[in-house]
Parts: structure tokens; C-alpha cells; sequence
């Protein structure tokens, strides 16, 4: 199937021992994929998606892992593996060196390669040590700041050795004028080593204390000095080694190397013959005490030490080796118990007594017993003599060899100070080597203090690297996706918080009248009970720790893993103070050189001595205090990473464990700076930096630009890609190696230089040519813009008087309005008046005058502005006039209408007198004409009836209209109204979806980070056992997240209300289709005539192409320039707008989709499943850039909600047909609704314009059965 689905590409599955194994895809799961291993095939490793990685398709390696065409853990484990098996130790991640410890020599470290890489930009050539270091240097000088290299790693991983090769480089590089001075910085590493170098079970040379070298130089960059500050030394060590350990090298050279006249004088023997070195370890090939002597000497010549001082520090070792060799026996004839020196070592307390300067019987008596001062009873301050047992004497002495031991490492610090002095210094570049992560069967307070360190030094590398680098490109914009790590904040606050931190709780039990370390431990757990990073020993990965009883020790989970600390130890090594009975002794010394080393011993007399109670000087706080200030260095200086890497357990060259590196690169924080660095700029530069930097290339015309488009036009003419840089607000920035491309091109030779200039030439011409064509035409548009709001403004204005005037006007002319109104019934009045019979001429001369008035209140009026009121009353006036003029027409008219109808009626008597007889005769015909009447007269009331009730009518269906618009009215209000509240709703949805999605992720990262804890706390378990030989000291715990939170890990966010829901649903499950295969599913498909199981299976197998395509879309391959494709040709399965509009959550957003649950019945049969037909514009991303691009089509056939059948038509491209059953991992596999065509106006077309194209195309016909069975 994995050949079938994807081509057979190979991936990254996980290896227990290997960290990752190639492999092909054999079935895509629900929630995981199963690859077969290619070294195993048949053995099926089944792994979540997070954890497979595509695999890079051939063997070559990248000097920058920047550069690697996969940017993940798993193919940087590859390119470590591939370059270390070819002597290639260092490989960069942008600006960080990798170092894989060789465990043999190697010829890269000659002068010849030194000069090679002065002055080199990073990536010119193939990455080093000393590029680093050559990188400090120069951008110590360009910005003008201090510099720090910071070189970490575990014990063995080769810190010191890295260190030596910096210091050397510098010297040799840009130590041209101090004389000595680079010579003794280099040779006063063999001095230090010596004292302060041990074999352990895991390193050879492990330095047990930790030194931060500083290389002074003046205001002319020149080398002036040196300084070295020291952090602390294991002091344990001196006494006791664990099994397959040594004490410190010092001891051993100088009993293997020393002349003999030497051993002679110190009284020194073989090995064997001192309690405080371990002979088990003496014999080991890797270690050569002679010659390692001679060169310990050398480095005392060159830094400067006189014989003298020479033989002081070697009667000192001796010291120590003859007082360990003291032993103590219960002093039996004394009722008051004691002890007394043993027979068999008083030869050893004399000598001693004398290398040391002291009486022997004040040695003896310093040893066995202490002075005290009474605080109670009759004699108050007496000094008494309190005898030691045996233990408490043998612990006096180790003590006292501490103490002598540290004081002479602090004297030879000092001293190496001294040799190389300066007076004036302007700049510095750090370089910090101090001991790694350590975790032991035996873990003590050395190596708490010494995780602590590193927990101080791994935050400062997430802060410099991550979240500064993350802040500089917010704060630049540059749009760079953010990238989340683990903050290890909690862990340094619960060892160095104040008054609750465990330093601070360590310092008040010291206080204690009866300090106990159970007490300490129980306040400890008390405190901090429910913190993460705490827990009890028999919570331990480990059986060993398990035995341990709860107030006997506690494991801390640090960035690295958990670690056990046993506390029995950590009251007596957290006190830096001797007794006063032994401070005393070794004040009095006749030695000068014992004085110098106990200045504050020597200087209190003898009266003044405390013999109360032992001070405390604690060792955490100092440590604390000291590891405060170097952070304090460090954060005010550039820095440079160096992060070392051991490739296996036993030291071995050759050996690479890719398990064991892998963890080593999780728990430096180096898989979240690659994800940085995939879309990050890690090399940049100020403009004005660039442009002072590359004006002397450039002639006087192009150097007089600003920097900005100084360095524009540069980049332009030297054909960078715009993708390998990008500019911000104040800086340029490069991507990884690109800035030494740069550099190169530009250093160049001058012919080179000179096209450079023309291209810089032609470049500024095209660039003031478009410059000027833009502004031609944005001075045309303004024109066109200014004509247009002319005429626009004259419209406005012509509007505005307008207004205006008929404001002003409007009483006028409604005035003239209304009194021309009053002439016009002048002129009906007069028509009144000539039907007059009496007195016409008079009221006709009235009529006249009326009309006057009104006339010559009318020209009046536009005359003159006579007030409104005044018109009104003028008016008021003439109208009254009419109305009573009007009155008395209509009076006379009334009076001459009675007169004629008493006339008429006089009149008609006559008539009827005379017609009297006529009438009689026509009394019938008028009877006649009377009911033809009365007839007329009731048709004419039928026929207002019939008018009445039609108008009845009419007017009850205006009614009915009118309320039916009402009704349709208040509808939309309250259509408005309910719309507006569903928005409220969504909106309201969407914040608290959003929220719980915010909740979610948080949540999701606390487990992520505790199953990541959990895994480091394995693994590291897993690796001292295996350092133990003893592999059933792990307790066979699984420490991968279960199934169920993987699922919750890699679905899309759901509101609770969703999740609820698919709780109570989940239950009801007619299909179980999470162990069905791929190839399984897609049969059913094809060939199954249940309903209801073949909707199950699709939407199961959809389910899984959609989180395959995710994890697909999540590992994209990289460009050359180290960005992310979009999507490379032959990916982008439907159209960009499709998948941005299905990106886009939805308010209560839905499963991914949800597996089958209950069976609910199907809204159609298998028959009616609703065939669709879509068709959208296509643009592909390489046709984007293209001048003559043109958009092609993509068309899609949905059987229901899913793809069945697609077709891309590009222009001058064969078309791509992709069925169901044949092209499942190419075609689009969202659903009809995720895709919102149902929704996009003119996407869908009908079924014989897809049919006509699929057939033009060359797809053959699709025809349905029963079961929604597929033949093609």
C-alpha cells in the first residue's frame, strides 16, 4: 500500500537505541502511522505522527543543518551520524557549533587551518571550532561589545579540549604584540588540569571544577591580558573516589613523573601506599602520568613559577597524601573515650607536621580533640579540650586536607592570574568551561550545585537563542512564526528561591543547634510538596534509589532528566569552615607558604580565636553568589554556543548511539532552535554597519547613498535571492550561511567587483526610472482628482445657494403665491358681479380696487424685503376684504333670486290658470313621465349602491394590503432582530470557543511537558543503568503518552460543549473501525453493500487522509534558502482559497472529522445519494511568478459529501484525472461542507458540463450501483 499511496518515500521511525531507523509506510492508522523498518523488514514499528519524519531521499550531509531539506530531529541525528562517521566532528545549527567528541586525534587542528579561518565568515568554510572563535573575535571588533563563548555539554562530551583549541586559536590569531602573554594563557591550561582534572567513570580529563577564561584586549583590539575566575572544585574527591575513579591528576604525575630525589624529600611512595588515591584506576592505557608530569612542569616554567614556589606546591600534594595516611584508634586509657593516633601512621602525622611547618604534638592534639568555650555553668568562657572519637578525628583530618587542597587550587588560580597582568582593558572575549550535566549511582551535593549551574546555563541559552531571537524578530517585524520551549524557570526557583529555595533551606539547617539531614529533607519535602520539578526516591525510575527512605535524599527533575540526590553528605560539604582547634594549628605554621594560604588563620591570635560553636560559610550561597555574577558577565556580552556532544557511554571512537545523542540534542534545547532556525535569520547586521563596511568596494557616487538603500541596491546587484534575506525596521537580516555568500562575493576579485558596480548602476537607474513613471502618474491622477473635486465642489455649491435662497425667499414668493391666488377670485367675482341686475357698476369699480391692492402689494413685495408679519397682514387683510365682499355678492344674489322666483312664480300661476286645462290633458302623460322618473331615480340609487359597496370594497382590501405590509413589516424587524442576536450568539460562541481552545492548548502543553519530562526522566535512568551495567535497575515503566491523549493531542480544538457531546455518543458505536487497515477500508468501500457500514468506513478513511496530509503539510521540505515551502509542484491538491476558507474555525468548531457513531437513519437511500458537480479557477504555485501566467480549472465530483472523481485543466499542460479507489492520496480530502462550495456563488455547475470535461480529458465514465458501489 505505501508504495501505492505515496511512492515508496522513505521516513524516520523511532528507535529505541538509535533514536531513529529508516523505513517506508506500510499503513496509515487512525492516530499513528506503521512503518516497516528497510534494516528489518516485516518488523512493523508502529509510532504517532509526531514521532515519524520524512526521510531525506539521498546520503549526503550539510555543514549547516539549517540546510537540510527536512528540518527535524530525526534527519539532523542523520547528518550528525553520516559527518562524525567521516572525522567531521563539528556541523552548525545557523550559528551554533555542534561538537561530537571524537575520542581520538584528528589533523584539524594545525596552524595551517588557523590562518585558514582568520577572518572567515561563518560558512565560508567548513564548519570548526575555530570559526567560533574567529566569529567572537570579529564581532567583538564591528560591535564593539565583550564576548563570550559558552562551551556545555556532559562530562566526556569534550569541553576542555574545545576550550584549549579556542584559546589557542586567539592566541596564535590576534596575539601579535603581548609577548608571553598568549603563550602562558595557552600553557597555563596543564597547570589548571592538573589540579583540577579527574578521571571518572565517563571522562578521562573531566574537569571537576568549573573556569571561565577571559582574553583582555585594548581599544586598538590588540591582546593585552588574561584572567581566569574558577567555580567549585569537588572537594570530596580529595578524600574518597568512587570505583573505576582517580583523584586528581596532580597526585598521580607526581608520583609516576617525579625525580626521585623529589619523591625522597617529600617522603612519597607508590600508589598504593595512600589512602586517599584509588590504585584500581592507576593502570589505564588512556592516561600517560610521566609524560603528562613534564608538560604539568613545562606549564610551570611558562607562567612563571620559580623553583620555589614549584617545591611549595608540590610539599602541599605531599601533605595531603601523608595526611590521609593518618589513622585513629580508640584511646582505651582514658575514662573520657577519645582516640590516638594509630602506631602504624605516626611516621605519616611527622611528616606531615613538617612539610606543613607544625609541631607534631599540635597536629596530634588538633586532630584528636577540639578547644571549646563553656556558655553555661559557674565558670562561664572557659576553655576546655573536648576529645574526638575516631570518626569525629578521621573527619577532622579530611577536613583539614580539604582545606589545604582548595586553598593551594585558589593560590594557583591566583598565581596564573598574575603571570599574564594587565592594566587597560577595553574589550574581552569569555570563554566558559565548566562541568557538565552530571548524574551518578551516588549523586551528592557537588553535583547538585553542578546541575544547578547548568539548569542556570540551559535557561540562559533558551533566553539568548529563543526568546530573545523571538522578541528581536517581533520587535523588527519580520514575521516569523513563534516557537514554543520548555521554561526550566521552575526548577532554578526551587533550588535558589529566596528563603524557600533549597540553598537557603540548606542554610538554615546548617544554623541549627542540632542540624540533622533528615530534618533538612523532611523540610524540603515539606515546602515544596506539590512542586513538579520535586519528588520522593522511591518515585525513582531507578530500583536503586527506591530502597532509599523518604527523608534520606529526594530527585529533582531537571532539563536533562531526574536525578537522585543522596543528602547524607550535604550538611558537612555545604560548610566551608574548619574548627578552631585546626584553624588555629595551621595559623601558627612556621611555613610562610601555609600563612599565605590561610591569610585570615594567620592574622587572629590566639586570644581572638572563636571557639564556640563552627561558623558557617556556606558553600550553595557562595556558589550562588559567584554563578549570579557570571550570569551577569554573560548577559551583558555577545555570545557564542558551543554545545558538545558525547556519541556513546564507554568513550570509544567510532561509536555513534544515536539514542544517546538524541536525548543530548532534545535536552539542550537544539530540536527547538532548528524550528527556530526553519523560518529565523540568525545572522544580521545594522544598515549603517554594512554600508561603512562596503563603501571602500563602491565608487564616490554610490557611497554618498543612505545605508537602506545602500544595502538594497547591494543585495540587488549581487543577485541575492529575496528570500534569503529580509529587511526590518533598523537591520538586515540572513538567512543561514547567506551572509558569508555575501561577504565572499563582495571581497571578491576587482573585475568582479566592477560588473558588481554596473549591476549596482543599472539597478538604481531602473529603479529612478520606475520611481519617476509612478510619479508621473500619481502627479496625473491628483490632476484628474483635483478637475474632479472642482466640478464637485461647484455642484455642491450651486446646491447650497440654492438652498440657501429658497430659505430666504420662500415667505416672498408664497406671499406672491397667495396673492395672486386672491386676484384669481377676483376675476371669478367678477363673472358673479355681471350677473347682477342692481348696482353692477359699483361693485364691479370694487372688484377693480381689490385687484389693485393685491397687484401693488405683489410688486411692493418684490420691491422691497418687507417683513413677513407685514405680509401676513396684508394679506389677512385683502382676504377679509374678499370674504366680505364675497358675503355681500352673495347677498344680493340671494335677494335678486327671491324677486325673480316671486316674479316666476306670479308668473307660473298664470301659466298654470291658463295651462290648467292643458295639464288635465296631459295628466296622463305626465303620470307617465312621473314613473319614468320615479324608475330613473331608482336605478340612479341602485346604481350609488352598487358605487358605495364597490368603494366598500375597495377600501377593505387597501385595509387588508396595508395590514398584510404591516405584518410583513414587524416580520423583518423581527427577522432583523432575531439575526442580530444569532450574531451576538456566534460572536459569544466564537470568544468562548476561542477560550477554551486557549485553555485546551495551555493544558495540552503542561502534559506535553510532563510526558516529555517523563521520557528525559527514563531515558536518563535508562543510560546510568547502562553506564552501571546493570539494566534491571530501571523500573520497566512506559513513559509514552497513551493513546487516548495522543488522539487529544493531534485533533483540532473542540469547544467543551462538543466534547461533552462526543463523550455520550462515543458510547453508542455500531463500528469500531480504529484498528481496520487502510487498505481494509478502502475495500469496504469499493465492494460493501451495507449502508451503513460503508458511510462508517468513509468517514474513517477521510479521516485519516486528512491527518495524513496534516502531518504531510506539517514536515514540508525546505527551500535552499531554508524557508518552508508552500507547497511544491505536484502537492497543492485543490485550489488555495478552498483550504484557507476550510482553515477557518467555525464558532463551535467540529470534529476532524468524528469518527461513526450511533447510526442514525440516512435522510436518502444509497440510490438518492445527491451527485454534485463544482468547478473553480486553479492557479498553481509555480505558475505564480510567472509574467504569462494563466489561471486553469479544477474541477471535483462530490458522491455526497466526499471527492469521487477530480480534474485539474491547466494551459499547456496534459490534464490530471484523479479517481476514488485509485488516486486516494491525491485527491482533495475535505468534505463538501469543509470546502464551502456549496456556499460559493457560480462554483457549481451541472453534471453534463463535468462529464463533457472528464470526457474531453480522457476519464472514462462513472457509474454508480447498489450500496453506492464505484467501478471506473
Amino acid at each position: 500500500l505505501s508504495w501505492a499511496m505515496d511512492g515508496g518515500k522513505k521516513v524516520w521511525a523511532p528507535h529505541p537505541e538509535e533514536g531513529y531507523q529508516l523505513g517506508i509506510i506500510a499503513d496509515v492508522g487512525s492516530d499513528t502511522l506503521s512503518v516497516d523498518p528497510l534494516n528489518a523488514p516485516g518488523q512493523i514499528v508502529v509510532a504517532t505522527y509526531d514521532n515519524v519524519y520524512p526521510a531525506i531521499e539521498d546520503g549526503k550531509d550539510v555543514d549547516d543543518n539549517c540546510s537540510l531539506l527536512y528540518l527535524n530531529e530525526a534527519t539532523l541525528l542523520h547528518n550528525l551520524r553520516v559527518r562524525y562517521q567521516r572525522n567531521q566532528i563539528y556541523t552548525y545549527v545557523a550559528n551554533i557549533l555542534l561538537a561530537v567528541n571524537p575520542y581520538q586525534e584528528l589533523p584539524i587542528y594545525s596552524s595551517d587551518v588557523i590562518g585558514k579561518y582568520n577572518g572567515k565568515s561563518l560558512g565560508v568554510l567548513t564548519s570548526h571550532v575555530f570559526a567560533i572563535a574567529d566569529k567572537a573575535y570579529r564581532e567583538m571588533r564591528s560591535l564593539k561589545q565583550s564576548q563570550s563563548i559558552i562551551v556545555s555539554g556532559e562530562s566526556g562530551a569534550g569541553k576542555t579540549e574545545s576550550t584549549k583549541y579556542i584559546l589557542r586559536y586567539l592566541t596564535e590569531s590576534y596575539g601579535t604584540s603581548a609577548g608571553l602573554i598568549e603563550q602562558r594563557i595557552v600553557e597555563a591550561n596543564p597547570l589548571l588540569e592538573s589540579f583540577g582534572n579527574a578521571k571518572t567513570m565517563r571522562n578521562n580529563n573531566s574537569s571537576r571544577f568549573g573556569k571561565f577564561v577571559e582574553i583582555h584586549f585594548d581599544e586598538k583590539y590588540a591582546m593585552v591580558g588574561g584572567n581566569v575566575s574558577h567555580y567549585l572544585l569537588e572537594r570530596s574527591r580529595i578524600c574518597s573516589q568512587s570505583a573505576q575513579e582517580r583523584n586528581y591528576h596532580v597526585f598521580y604525575r607526581m608520583l609516576a613523573g617525579a625525580p626521585a630525589d623529589m619523591k625522597r624529600g617529600l617522603g612519597l611512595d607508590a600508589v598504593a601506599s595512600f589512602q586517599y588515591l584509588n590504585p584500581a584506576s592507576v593502570k589505564d592505557p588512556a592516561l600517560h602520568d610521566v609524560e603528562e608530569f613534564k608538560h604539568l612542569d613545562q606549564s610551570m616554567n611558562c607562567v612563571g613559577l620559580s623553583p620555589q614556589e614549584k617545591a611549595d606546591l608540590f610539599r602541599v600534594v605531599a601533605a595531603v597524601l601523608h595526611l590521609g595516611n593518618v589513622t585513629f584508634e580508640e584511646e582505651t586509657s582514658n575514662k573520657k573515650g577519645g582516640s590516638v593516633i594509630a602506631g602504624k601512621s605516626k611516621l605519616s602525622l611527622q611528616g606531615t607536621a613538617n612539610l606543613l611547618g607544625l609541631e607534631p604534638e599540635e597536629l596530634q592534639r588538633s586532630l584528636t580533640s577540639r578547644v571549646m568555650t563553656t556558655t553555661k555553668g559557674g565558670a562561664v568562657g572557659t576553655i576546655i579540650n573536648v576529645p574526638l572519637k575516631p570518626d569525629q578525628a578521621c573527619n577532622a583530618r579530611d577536613a583539614l586536607a580539604k582545606a589545604l587542597y582548595v586553598r593551594l587550587f585558589d593560590h594557583i588560580v591566583s598565581r596564573v592570574n598574575r603571570c599574564f597582568p594587565f592594566k587597560n582593558s577595553s574589550y574581552y572575549i569569555g570563554v566558559l568551561d565548566i562541568a557538565g550535566f552530571e548524574y551518578f549511582q551516588m549523586n551528592s551535593f557537588e553535583q547538585f550545585c553542578i546541575n544547578y549551574c547548568n539548569e542556570k546555563l540551559q535557561q540562559f541559552f533558551n533566553s539568548r537563542i529563543l526568546k530573545e531571537e523571538q522578541y528581536l524578530y517581533s520587535k523588527e517585524r519580520l514575521g516569523v512564526t513563534e516557537v514554543r520551549y520548555v521554561d526550566n524557570q521552575d526548577c532554578i526557583d526551587l533550588i535558589e528561591a529566596h528563603q524557600s529555595g533549597i540553598i537557603d533551606i540548606l542554610d538554615e539547617e546548617c544554623k541549627l543547634p542540632k542540624a540533622t539531614v533528615e530534618h533538612f529533607v523532611e523540610t524540603v519535602h515539606l515546602t515544596h510538596g506539590n512542586h513538579f520539578r520535586l519528588s520522593l526516591p522511591r518515585k525513582s525510575k531507578l530500583v536503586y534509589y527506591r530502597s532509599l527512605r523518604d527523608n534520606e535524599g529526594f530527585v529533582i527533575r531537571h532539563f536533562a532528566g531526574a536525578v537522585c540526590y543522596q543528602t547524607n553528605a550535604f550538611l558537612d560539604k555545604n560548610n566551608d569552615a574548619l574548627h578552631a582547634s585546626l584553624e588555629q594549628l595551621v595559623g601558627a605554621s612556621s611555613d610562610p607558604f601555609i600563612k599565605t594560604l590561610f591569610p585570615e588563620a594567620a592574622a587572629v591570635t590566639g586570644s581572638n580565636v572563636n571557639t564556640k560553636k563552627l561558623a558557617l560559610v556556606s558553600v550553595g550561597s557562595k556558589f550562588r553568589s559567584q554563578l549570579s555574577e557570571l550570569m551577569n558577565k554573560l548577559a551583558n556580552t555577545g555570545s557564542s554556543f558551543i554545545r558538545c556532544l558525547k556519541p556513546n557511554l564507554r568513550m570509544e571512537s567510532s561509536q555513534f548511539v544515536g539514542g544517546h545523542i538524541l536525548s543530548q540534542l532534545q535536552s539542550a534545547g537544539m530540536v527547538s532552535v532548528l524550528e527556530l532556525m526553519q523560518g529565523g535569520f540568525p545572522s544580521r547586521a545594522q544598515f549603517s554597519e554594512l554600508y561603512h563596511t562596503y563603501k571602500t568596494y563602491l565608487p564616490a557616487k554610490l557611497a554618498r547613498l543612505d545605508s537602506r538603500t545602500f544595502c538594497e541596491a547591494l543585495f540587488r546587484a549581487v543577485g541575492m535571492n529575496a528570500n534569503d534575506f529580509r529587511f526590518g525596521i533598523s537591520k538586515v537580516f540572513f538567512r543561514p550561511g547567506k551572509f558569508a555568500e555575501f561577504d565572499q562575493i563582495m571581497k571578491s576579485d576587482p573585475e568582479s567587483v566592477a560588473v558588481l558596480v554596473q549591476r549596482v548602476y543599472h539597478w538604481i537607474v531602473r529603479k529612478q526610472w520606475k520611481k519617476s513613471i509612478f510619479g508621473a502618474i500619481c502627479v496625473q491622477k491628483l490632476a484628474r482628482k483635483i478637475r474632479y473635486r472642482a466640478n464637485s465642489a461647484i455642484k455642491i455649491q450651486k446646491q447650497v445657494r440654492m438652498h440657501l435662497a429658497l430659505c430666504k425667499h420662500r415667505p416672498r414668493y408664497q406671499s406672491i403665491r397667495a396673492l395672486r391666488a386672491l386676484q384669481d377670485r377676483v376675476q371669478t367675482l367678477t363673472a358673479l358681479v355681471s350677473t347682477l341686475k342692481k348696482d353692477k357698476d359699483q361693485l364691479q369699480k370694487r372688484l377693480v380696487d381689490l385687484k389693485n391692492s393685491a397687484a401693488d402689494q405683489i410688486n411692493k413685495i418684490r420691491a422691497s424685503n418687507i417683513p413677513e408679519t407685514e405680509m401676513n397682514a396684508t394679506y389677512s387683510g385683502l382676504s377679509k376684504a374678499m370674504e366680505d365682499f364675497l358675503v355681500e355678492l352673495k347677498s344680493r344674489h340671494e335677494q335678486q333670486r327671491v324677486e325673480e322666483e316671486e316674479a316666476a312664480k306670479i308668473k307660473k300661476i298664470r301659466e298654470e290658470q291658463e295651462k290648467e286645462r292643458i295639464r288635465r290633458e296631459e295628466e296622463a302623460a305626465k303620470l307617465r313621465k312621473i314613473q319614468e322618473e320615479m324608475a330613473a331615480e331608482r336605478k340612479r340609487k341602485e346604481e350609488e349602491e352598487r358605487r358605495r359597496r364597490q368603494e366598500e370594497e375597495e377600501r377593505r382590501i387597501r385595509a387588508e394590503m396595508e395590514e398584510q405590509r404591516r405584518r410583513q413589516e414587524e416580520e423583518q424587524i423581527k427577522l432583523r432582530e432575531e439575526e442580530r442576536r444569532r450574531r451576538e450568539q456566534e460572536e459569544a460562541d466564537q470568544v468562548l470557543a476561542k477560550k477554551l481552545q486557549e485553555e485546551e492548548e495551555k493544558a495540552m502543553a503542561q502534559r506535553r511537558a510532563a510526558e516529555e519530562q517523563e521520557r528525559r526522566d527514563f531515558e536518563l535512568a535508562m543510560r546510568l543503568a547502562t553506564t552501571e551495567k546493570q539494566p534491571q535497575m530501571v523500573i520497566a515503566e512506559s513513559v509514552k503518552p497513551s493513546t487516548q491523549s495522543l488522539i487529544a493531542e493531534q485533533s483540532l480544538k473542540r469547544s467543551q460543549a462538543y466534547l461533552v457531546k462526543r463523550q455520550e455518543t462515543t458510547t453508542l458505536k455500531k463500528y469500531d473501525l480504529t484498528k481496520w487497515k487502510f487498505a481494509d477500508l478502502r475495500d469496504t468501500i469499493n465492494t460493501s453493500c451495507e449502508v451503513e457500514l460503508l458511510e462508517a468506513c468513509r468517514d474513517e478513511f477521510h479521516r485519516r487522509l486528512k491527518v495524513y496530509h496534516a502531518w504531510k503539510g506539517k514536515n514540508k521540505k525546505t527551500t535552499t534558502s531554508g524557508s518552508a515551502e508552500d507547497h511544491s509542484e505536484g502537492e497543492q491538491r485543490v485550489p488555495q482559497e478552498i483550504t484557507e476558507l476550510a482553515a477557518q474555525p467555525p464558532a463551535v468548531p467540529p470534529p476532524v472529522p468524528p469518527r461513526s457513531s450511533a447510526p442514525n437513519p440516512l435522510p436518502f437511500t444509497a440510490e438518492e445519494v445527491p451527485q454534485r458537480y463544482f468547478r473553480v479557477p486553479f492557479l498553481r504555485p509555480s505558475d505564480r511568478d510567472r509574467l504569462d501566467r494563466q489561471k486553469g480549472w479544477w474541477y471535483a465530483h462530490f458522491d455526497g459529501q466526499w471527492v469521487v472523481r477530480q480534474l485539474e485543466l491547466h494551459p499547456n499542460k496534459p490534464p490530471i484525472n484523479l479517481v476514488a479507489g485509485r488516486d486516494d492520496m491525491e485527491l482533495c480530502e475535505l468534505s463538501l461542507e469543509e470546502t464551502g462550495l456549496a456556499r460559493k456563488k457560480g462554483a457549481e455547475i451541472l453534471g453534463h458540463e463535468f462529464e463533457e470535461a472528464w470526457s474531453k480529458a480522457g476519464g472514462k465514465p462513472y457509474v454508480r450501483t447498489a450500496g453506492s458501489k464505484r467501478k471506473n
